[in-house]
């Protein structure tokens, strides 16, 4: 009695899915991941280091801690940011994450 109903249950099953067709899903899903979400991160990516490469005297940046401030000297990997009149800090150029111009553009949207 079990063999019967475990053989109608494969011929109610039908045919068997070719494993191309799996594979094909999974080809078509890894495509999407890339194009919507890893691509637009790497160019997020490339323009901020891009940025950070041209950062310059007289720049006015935030950094990653939210500070607000003008850029008086600048390093190979430091940069002494002015936040207030005789306030000056040192801070790691990979912690300045946009410039203030940028951001004001931001919020006036």
């Amino acid at each position: 009695m079990n063999l019967s109903i475990i053989l109608l249950l494969q011929e109610a099953t039908g045919k068997q899915q070719s494993p191309y067709s799996s594979l094909l899903f999974f080809a078509v899903l890894i495509i999407i991941f890339y194009f919507f979400m890893i691509r637009p991160q790497m160019k997020k990516q490339k323009d901020l280091r891009q940025y950070r490469e041209n950062l310059k005297k007289g720049d006015k940046v935030v950094t990653s801690g939210g500070i607000y401030g003008k850029i008086v000297e600048i390093k190979d990997n430091t940069a002494m940011v002015e936040i207030d009149q005789d306030v000056k800090i040192k801070v790691d150029r990979g912690s300045i994450v946009r410039g203030a111009e940028d951001l004001a553009d931001q919020q006036k949207k």
